[in-house]
């Protein structure tokens, strides 16, 4: 009896000891923003679910986003520092899934197959979330350089005009849509922003007239949507190949030495292009043919049926 009572002691001391080493040895928590996507039929935005460990949950069908909150006694300095720079290998980078998309579903001409993105709309509104939890986190001039900045919201602007096209396709048009520039349908922080919030009040404000060919309409006359996301280690590159890109495609501007049939692009943001000269001067500086200064300027008509 005495040595069972040893015996029955030891094995308990010992269960102790190997619980103990198992909790020693789980991985510490991490920062990450974790994201899964699967192909889902879904369209509507997924909704917030808090749970106990404090992980914010969203889910909608087949997708899946999952993010690792700060502990409530970390900095918030830090916090934001350290968005980007304590991602996982794993995980995806701010604009990778817009980008993978974007390698999908628009052709190096800039046509855009809205069947194809409907059929990974969920994907696109989770790019969104990422975008809509990121300017949570980070999206400030104090956090963020002018190009990250320029960088999210040519991505924003353009993930959100494909995100209209599909709440409303098929259409042939973006014009068919009711107010299609104002409708407040995406929430970033406490604001719901529309896309004249975004072209005017964001971008604009920012003077860099070149975003005038980053961001699309959705539409035959517009800048093409290019393939790949803007990001800012390539964001001078981008905007001056997009630009120049404009400039050379006979559909949208005629170009010569002393005649100038352009887009209204060129009418509609006047302004825009003429912070450091004329608009002749603008364009001389992307265009491979010298305009004169005496050019004569004339407008295309624009073509807004839908760019597909």
């Amino acid at each position: 009896m005495k040595y069972s009572f040893v015996l029955i002691l030891l094995l308990f001391i010992s269960s102790c000891y190997g619980t103990k080493k198992i909790a020693e040895s789980q991985p510490e928590s991490t920062n990450e923003v974790a994201i899964v996507t699967e192909v889902s039929d879904v369209v509507e935005a997924p909704k917030v679910k808090k749970t106990q460990d404090s992980i914010a949950s969203l889910t909608k069908g087949d997708f899946i986003i999952v993010v690792k909150k700060e502990p409530e006694t970390s900095s918030l300095d830090t916090t934001k520092t350290d968005f980007h720079q304590n991602l996982s290998k794993r995980t995806l980078t701010e604009h990778q899934l817009w980008n993978e998309l974007l390698e999908l579903y628009v052709s190096e001409n800039g046509n855009v197959n809205y069947n194809g993105f409907k059929k990974d709309h969920s994907k696109l509104l989770g790019y969104i979330k990422v975008l809509q939890i990121s300017y949570e986190k980070v999206n400030s001039k104090t956090e963020r350089s002018k190009d990250e900045l320029l960088a999210y919201w040519i991505n924003a602007y353009n993930a959100l005009t494909i995100d209209l096209i599909l709440r409303n396709y098929p259409t042939k048009s973006i014009k068919d849509i009711k107010d299609p520039w104002d409708q407040r349908l995406w929430q970033f922080g406490h604001k719901w922003l529309n896309l004249n919030d975004i072209e005017h009040n964001i971008l604009r404000k920012m003077d860099e007239p070149r975003i005038h060919f980053a961001i699309v309409c959705a539409s035959v006359s517009c800048p093409k949507i290019q393939n790949e996301a803007f990001t800012a280690s390539n964001l001078e590159e981008q905007l001056s190949n997009a630009t120049k890109e404009f400039l050379a495609d006979s559909t949208k501007n005629d170009i010569s030495q002393n005649n100038l049939k352009l887009s209204k692009i060129f009418k509609w943001f006047k302004k825009d292009f003429e912070q450091e000269g004329s608009l002749i001067d603008f364009l001389n500086q992307y265009s491979t043919v010298i305009i004169s200064d005496s050019a004569k300027k004339s407008y295309k008509d624009y073509n807004w049926d839908l760019n597909e």
